[in-house]
């Protein structure tokens, strides 16, 4: 990255801001589960993410970092704290205002098979949020449909696929392929920020990289922030700018991707990092 995109990011205003989330989940415990026991999937978890910028969040599984991706899109509701997006109070809002917001954030999955509805055409599944909130310039119902057809096809197409694949099935395509389709239904719409939630750890190495090289791109061309989730520091050190690294539901460490990887300051990081084949310092 060059200094004047470091610098830029440096300056840039924070889009997405979670402060001392909390999330605990009631699990049996017991020789016949008839106790109960708390586990905190998140502790006083804090970070912020700026325009334009990836936010990587790793971690081994368990470590809390797929609640976390669900907590800041509301999907899961949190005990206590606060996320913020453009200042505004995601908890505080009202159903409608929620609904509307969530244009702005949407997801990508980790599974491109299980997220697709496989009864669905794939023109159908990317569509299905511009239809649900009514987008388009159009006034007329038939002319908004014609042209919620024609952004399927043109997201589609950017994502490195067919404009006639729209009338295709899930499974008619290939595990990177799918994903292309699942990115194609996040940002039809248009959104602010992506959660990415383990992306391409489903993927062979060589489709990892052209999907990673696709998010770039678009992060680029579309100015989207991303929350990018991922267990595999050798994915994190080439798309993201700074990262948070989580260990059984608390940040244990936070900075720009480059100290970290070339003097992470925590023995857990370092552990993490030291899986890593053949790692080198940055």
């Amino acid at each position: 990255m060059s200094i004047e995109n470091l610098q830029n990011l440096e300056n840039a205003p924070v889009i997405l801001q979670a402060n001392h989330l909390v999330k605990t989940y009631t699990q049996s415990s017991g020789r016949f589960g008839f106790g109960s026991a708390q586990i905190k999937a998140l502790d006083d978890v804090s970070l912020s993410l700026k325009a334009g910028s990836t936010l990587a969040v790793v971690g081994e599984s368990g470590s809390g970092k797929s609640t976390l991706a669900r907590c800041l899109l509301q999907l899961h509701p949190f005990d206590s704290g606060e996320v913020l997006f453009e200042g505004k109070d995601l908890a505080k809002l009202d159903a409608n205002s929620l609904r509307s917001m969530r244009e702005n954030l949407q997801m990508v999955f980790q599974d491109p098979f299980a997220s697709l509805n496989p009864r669905m055409r794939v023109g159908e599944i990317v569509g299905e949020g511009l239809l649900i909130h009514g987008l388009g310039s159009a006034s007329e119902k038939k002319n908004r449909a014609a042209e919620q057809k024609n952004k399927v096809q043109q997201m589609l197409e950017r994502v490195g696929l067919s404009g006639s694949d729209a009338l295709k099935y899930p499974h008619q395509f290939s595990g990177g392929q799918r994903q292309r389709i699942g990115i194609a239904r996040a940002l039809v719409l248009q959104p602010k920020v992506v959660v990415c939630d383990e992306p391409v750890s489903a993927l062979d190495v060589s489709v990892q990289a052209q999907i990673l090289l696709l998010l770039k791109e678009l992060q680029h061309e579309m100015q989207l922030s991303y929350i990018f989730i991922s267990h595999d520091l050798r994915v994190v050190r080439h798309i993201a700018d700074e990262m948070v690294v989580m260990h059984k539901g608390k940040i244990v460490e936070q900075g720009k991707v480059v100290d970290i990887y070339n003097a992470p300051q925590q023995a857990y990081t370092q552990q993490l990092l030291s899986a890593i084949p053949g790692r080198k310092a940055a």
